[in-house]
């Protein structure tokens, strides 16, 4: 029975500050637009897949490194 005179106000601390931290998230406009975010990234552009072809390939050091190409020589 003595357990009790701790828990409640453990309880009651953990409550306040559960309470506290939810005003402080609203008023600091956290739950301001919740639509928004879940909506942006359906705009939001994407790199063209020819912007990766214009990067120069690595040359390669040695013969057995040569990349296999389909031209015969």
């Amino acid at each position: 029975m003595e357990i009790i005179f701790i828990t409640i106000p453990i309880t009651i601390l953990f409550i306040a500050t559960g309470v506290a931290l939810f005003f402080w998230a609203s008023k600091g406009g956290q739950f301001d637009d919740l639509d928004s975010p879940a909506h942006r990234i359906l705009f939001d552009d994407d790199i063209a897949p020819n912007d990766h072809a214009d990067k120069k390939q690595p040359a390669p050091e040695n013969k057995e490194d040569k990349p296999v190409t389909n031209k015969q020589p």
